[in-house]
C-alpha cells in the first residue's frame, strides 16, 4: 500500500453555514466587528453558542467587505505538520497570493505582511495542547498587523499569554455570559421552532432554569415539541450544567423511532459521517437516506462541505456526540470493539492508516492496531512521525507489545525523540529487547544505546559504546543502521574526531538512497551543518539546516515545522544572520519540543536565544525568565552543564548591564572545574562561542585588567586555530579587538576588528559581532571612520554594505570621541521617576518595556527621556546612563 500524505478536509475550513432560523447575536456581531483587538476569544462551555456567534460574526465581516478565513480544529491538529498545512490554506483563503511551484510558503510572516483588514477564525481550540502549536498561535497574535484580528472559540482558556494582551487592550473577550440567551433571544429562538407557544410565566422559569445556556435551550425546545408536556416538563426542569444536557438529549432520544436511534448509537464514533462510512457501521439501513432526514430535522447535524468525492459530509453537535458516546458504553459495551473494527476496516481500505490505527486503539483493538503498525511503523518512523508514534504505543500495553519485539524496538525511539533519552532508557532496560533471542533485535536494542547516552550528556560512555556497535553493521532494521551512523558522527564530532564524523556522515548519506529516510536524512543534514558551523562555514551550515527542518515534512516547503533536533540549529543561524523575528517566530515551535526531549545543547542554545531576543527588545523580565526557566531545567534533570550554561549568560547580560559585580558572582558560580575541563577536551555546540574562559575574559575587558585579558585571548585563538574551530577563532577575535580597544591601543583595535569584518562579511556572521554591545558598536564606528579616510578601504562592496548593516543593526551610540561621560553635576536635579527611568534604560529596557512596567504610556516615557538628556547634556541613551553612573545617580 502507498504510503498517504496529509489532505486539508474542505469540511475544516468552511464555516457552519448561518441558518434564518437561528436568532442573531447582535451585539456579539458589533463587538467582534468593531474592535481593534488583536485577538477575539470567544470562550464557554460546550453548548453556549460560541460557533454560531462566530459563524454569524464571520457573515457580518465578509457583508462589510473585510476578508474573511476559517478552520476548524481537532485532536489531529497537535501534529505541527497538519497544523501548519491547515494554516497556510486558511490564510490563503484570505485573497492572499499562492506561492508559485514549490516556493516556501511562511503563513506568520505572509499575515503579519497582509496589509487590507482581515479575520482568522479558529473554531474549538481547545482541542490544542501541543506547545509548539501554541507557539506558533502566540506568534500570529504577536505580529497580527493593523486591521487583523484573530477569533478564537474555545471551551477552556487557551495558553496564548492572555494577561499581556489583556494589559495591552490586544485582548476582546466573549464569556460566557455574554453568550448566554436573554429572556428576549430565548423566546425569539423558541418561536422560530414553530412550537406552542410558552406563556410568560413559562417561559420566565425555563430561561431562568436554564440560565441562558444555548445547548439547554435547544435541547428543551425539541420535548416542548411534543403535545401535552410543556407545563410539566418546564415543572420538573431544572439545574443548567452537563447533566441537564444529556437527561434532554437523553429525553429526546427515546422518542426518536429505532432505526435513528440505532443509527445514532452507531455512528457516534465518528468524528465526520458520510452515508459511505456510517453504511460500514450500520449496514441493514439507507445511511444516505437516514443522514438526510436527520439534517432535514435539525437534529444535531451540522453539514460540512464534501472532499471532492461527491458525498454529503456532516458532523454531530460535539455536546450530542459526547453524549451518544457515553450512551453507546453503558447500553452496548459489546458492540464497541465492533463498530471500531469496522470503521478501522473502512479506513484501510480508503488507504487512511492513520484513522484506522486511531480507531483500532480507541476500541481497545491492540491486536487489529499492533497488526496496523507491523505494516505502517516503520513508514511513520522514517517520515519523523514520533509524537503520534510515542501516542499510539503508550495505549497498548506492554505484554502485547511485547510480542512484537521489532515494534517494542520503534516504540523506544518514538519514546526517545518525544520523551527524551531517560524515560526511553528506563524503558529499554525493562524491555529487555537486548537479551531477546532474535539477533537482529539485539543488534538493534545496542544501536540505542549510544544515542540514549549522547542525548544524556555522557559522550565518553557514548563514544564506547558506539564504537562496539559499529562493529555489529547492519542490524536488519535500515532506521536503526541510519540513525546510529548519525549518532556517532555527532559523537566523533563532540570527541574532536572531524574526519571520521564525516565518514560516517557519507555512509549514512549512501544508506539514505535506498529507500525513504526522510528523518534520518534530516539527523545527517543536522550533523554536517555542525561540522560547517564549527568551521566558520555559516552560508553553508544554513542551508544544511534548512533541509534538515524540511526533510521531514517536505510537502510544504515551510521551515518552521521540522523534528527539534534540527529546528534549534536552524534558529541558531537565522539569529546569527540577525533575523530577530522569524527566530523569534521559530523559538515559539522548537524551543518546547526540545525542552521535551531534553537534548542538553539545543536546551542551553535555544533559552540563550530567546533570552537575547528578550534582551534585545528590551524586555529584561522575559530575558530573565528565560534563564531561569534554563536553570530549573537543569537542575531537575541533573545536568550541571545546562545549568552553567544559564549563569554563563546571566553573567553576560549583567555585564552588558554595567553590574561588574554581579556578572562576576555569576561566574565565579559556573566555575566548575570539572565541567570546563571536559569542555576543553569536547567540541560541544552549546558551548563553541560560550565558555568559561571566554567569559572570563569578557569580564576582565568590561571591569578588569584588558592586558591580562589579552593574554588569555591569545592562548584561545592559538588552540582553536589550530583545532580549526575558525567560528570560535573569529568571536575570540572580536574580543581581541574590544581588549586593545580598551587599553587605549585603537590603531591595533581597528586593524583587528578589520581583519574580522573581512571574514564575517563573506560568511555574513551578525549577532557574533553584534552580541558584545556597545562597545563593538564603538569599535565599527571607529573602523567605518577609518575607512572613509582610506580609499582603498572602500574598494569591497561586500564589506561596505556588511558593514553598514552592522551599524544600523547596532543602533544609536554616542560617538567615538564622546565616550567619556562629563564629570560636572546637574543645574536641575532629577525627579524620582526619571531616577527609575534611567535605571530601566540603564537594564536594557525598551520603551514600551519601560512604559509597561511603570503603567505609564510609551509618549510619557518619552518625555521622561527628553527631560533626562536635557538636565544631563546627554547626545544619546547611553551617554545619559554613562554621565548618571558617574554622577552616582544610579549604579
Amino acid at each position: 500500500m502507498s504510503p498517504t500524505v496529509p489532505r486539508i478536509f474542505e469540511a475544516k475550513l468552511s464555516p457552519p453555514s448561518v441558518a434564518h432560523t437561528q436568532v442573531l447575536r447582535t451585539a456579539i456581531g458589533d463587538a467582534i466587528a468593531g474592535t481593534a483587538a488583536r485577538l477575539v476569544l470567544v470562550r464557554a462551555p460546550a453548548g453556549f453558542g460560541k460557533t454560531t456567534a462566530m459563524a454569524q460574526a464571520l457573515q457580518r465581516l465578509d457583508a462589510q467587505g473585510t476578508a474573511t478565513a476559517w478552520l476548524t480544529l481537532d485532536r489531529a491538529d497537535n501534529d505541527m505538520s497538519r497544523f501548519v498545512i491547515c494554516l497556510s490554506e486558511a490564510v490563503l483563503r484570505l485573497g492572499l497570493e499562492a506561492p508559485r511551484g514549490n516556493a516556501p510558503f511562511d503563513a506568520v510572516a505572509a499575515l503579519a505582511a497582509h496589509e487590507a483588514p482581515f479575520a482568522l477564525f479558529l473554531d474549538e481550540f481547545e482541542v490544542v495542547h501541543e506547545p509548539a502549536v501554541l507557539g506558533l498561535v502566540r506568534e500570529i497574535v504577536e505580529h497580527m498587523p493593523r486591521g487583523g484580528r484573530l477569533v478564537i472559540g474555545s471551551r477552556s482558556l487557551p495558553d496564548l499569554g492572555l494577561g499581556r494582551l489583556r494589559a495591552r487592550g490586544q485582548l476582546l473577550e466573549i464569556d460566557t455570559d455574554r453568550l448566554r440567551f436573554s429572556l428576549e433571544e430565548t423566546g425569539a429562538f423558541l418561536g422560530q421552532r414553530a412550537m406552542p407557544a410558552l406563556s410568560a410565566e413559562r417561559l420566565d422559569q425555563l430561561h431562568r432554569k436554564t440560565e441562558g445556556w444555548v445547548a439547554a435551550i435547544w435541547l428543551a425546545s425539541m420535548a416542548l415539541e411534543r403535545p401535552g408536556v410543556a407545563v410539566d416538563f418546564v415543572e420538573r426542569f431544572s439545574g443548567s450544567d452537563r447533566a441537564v444536557a444529556e437527561y434532554l438529549a437523553e429525553d429526546v432520544l427515546a422518542h426518536q423511532p429505532g432505526a435513528i436511534r440505532d443509527f445514532l448509537l452507531r455512528t457516534s464514533i465518528l468524528r465526520q459521517v458520510n452515508a459511505s462510512v456510517c453504511h460500514a457501521l450500520h449496514p441493514h439501513g439507507d445511511s444516505a437516506a437516514i443522514l438526510e432526514q436527520l439534517a432535514a430535522s435539525n437534529l444535531f447535524l451540522t453539514p460540512i462541505a464534501g472532499q471532492g468525492d461527491g458525498e454529503a459530509h456532516w458532523r454531530y453537535h460535539s455536546l450530542f456526540a459526547d453524549f451518544l458516546r457515553a450512551q453507546l458504553a453503558r447500553e452496548r459495551p459489546d458492540e464497541l470493539a465492533r463498530l471500531h473494527l469496522a470503521a478501522s476496516g473502512w479506513y484501510e481500505a480508503q488507504g487512511r492508516p492513520v484513522p484506522a490505527i486511531d480507531h483500532a486503539i480507541e476500541g481497545g483493538d491492540h491486536p487489529l492496531a499492533l497488526t496496523l503498525l507491523d505494516t505502517w511503523a516503520e513508514h511513520f518512523l522514517e517520515q519523523g512521525r514520533m509524537r503520534m508514534l510515542a501516542r499510539w504505543f503508550a495505549a497498548i500495553p506492554d505484554a502485547q507489545l511485547r510480542q512484537h519485539p521489532f515494534l517494542q524496538l520503534i516504540a523506544l525511539w518514538a519514546e526517545c525523540f518525544t520523551h527524551g533519552p531517560w524515560d526511553a532508557m528506563r524503558r529499554l532496560e525493562a524491555s529487555d529487547c537486548v537479551n531477546s533471542p532474535i539477533p537482529e533485535v539485539r543488534a538493534c536494542a545496542q544501536t540505542l544505546y549510544p544515542l540514549l547516552w549522547a542525548m544524556q550528556d555522557r559522550y565518553d560512555e557514548a563514544y564506547e559504546a558506539g564504537r562496539a556497535c559499529l562493529s555489529r553493521l547492519p542490524t536488519g532494521l535500515a532506521f536503526a543502521d541510519g540513525a546510529l551512523l548519525n549518532a556517532m558522527a555527532n559523537i566523533l564530532s563532540v570527541m574532536g574526531d572531524r574526519h571520521a564524523s564525516q565518514r560516517l556522515l557519507d555512509a549514512a548519506r549512501s544508506q539514505q538512497g535506498q529507500g525513504d529516510r526522510t528523518f534520518n536524512r534530516m539527523y545527517t543534514e543536522s550533523c554536517e551543518g555542525m561540522l560547517d558551523l564549527q568551521a566558520g562555514r555559516l552560508r553553508q551550515a544554513t542551508a544544511r539546516f534548512r533541509i534538515a527542518v524540511d526533510s521531514t515534512h517536505a510537502v510544504t516547503y515551510n521551515h518552521s515545522h521540522g523534528n527539534a533536533w534540527a529546528g534549534v540549529l536552524y534558529t541558531g543561524v537565522v539569529y546569527e544572520a540577525n533575523q530577530m523575528l522569524k527566530a523569534e517566530h521559530l523559538l515559539n515551535v522548537y524551543l518546547p519540543l526540545a525542552r521535551d526531549v531534553g537534548l542538553p545543547d539545543h536546551m542551553i542554545l535555544s533559552h540563550v536565544m530567546r533570552s537575547r531576543i528578550a534582551f534585545h527588545a528590551g524586555d529584561i523580565d522575559a530575558a530573565l525568565q528565560a534563564l531561569t526557566e534554563l536553570e530549573y531545567l537543569g537542575h531537575a534533570r541533573q545536568l550541571p552543564r545546562v545549568v552553567a550554561g544559564a549563569k554563563l549568560e546571566r553573567s553576560r547580560m549583567l555585564l552588558l548591564q554595567g553590574n561588574g559585580p554581579a556578572a562576576r558572582d555569576e561566574l565565579l558560580r559556573a566555575d566548575d572545574p570539572v565541567l570546563w575541563e571536559r569542555e576543553r577536551r569536547q567540541r560541544l555546540p552549546a558551548h563553541d562561542l560560550d565558555y568559561l574562559a571566554l567569559a572570563k575574559a569578557r569580564w576582565e575587558i568590561a571591569f578588569g585588567d584588558p592586558r591580562a585579558a589579552l593574554a588569555v585571548l591569545d592562548a584561545e585563538l592559538h588552540a582553536a586555530t589550530a583545532a580549526a574551530r575558525e567560528r570560535r577563532a573569529l568571536k575570540l577575535r572580536v574580543l581581541r579587538a574590544l581588549a586593545l580597544q580598551r587599553a587605549g591601543d585603537l590603531t591595533a583595535a581597528v586593524a583587528e576588528i578589520g581583519a574580522v569584518l573581512q571574514t564575517a562579511s563573506q560568511e555574513g556572521f551578525m549577532r557574533l559581532i553584534l552580541d558584545e554591545g556597545a562597545g563593538v558598536g564603538r569599535l565599527l564606528q571607529r573602523y567605518a571612520a577609518a575607512a572613509q579616510e582610506a580609499p582603498a578601504g572602500r574598494g569591497d562592496p561586500i564589506l561596505a554594505e556588511y558593514l553598514q548593516r552592522l551599524l544600523h543593526a547596532a543602533g544609536p551610540l554616542a560617538a567615538p570621541e564622546a565616550d567619556a561621560p562629563a564629570t560636572g553635576g546637574t543645574e536641575e536635579p532629577l525627579t524620582r521617576k526619571e531616577i527609575r527611568v534611567l535605571q530601566l534604560l540603564a537594564e536594557g529596557y525598551s520603551n514600551s518595556a519601560m512604559a509597561e512596567k511603570l503603567f505609564v504610556s510609551d509618549s510619557t516615557v518619552r518625555t521622561h527621556l527628553r527631560n533626562i538628556n536635557m538636565k544631563l547634556d546627554a547626545k544619546s541613551r547611553t551617554q545619559a546612563v554613562a554621565i548618571a553612573r558617574k554622577l552616582g545617580v544610579i549604579r
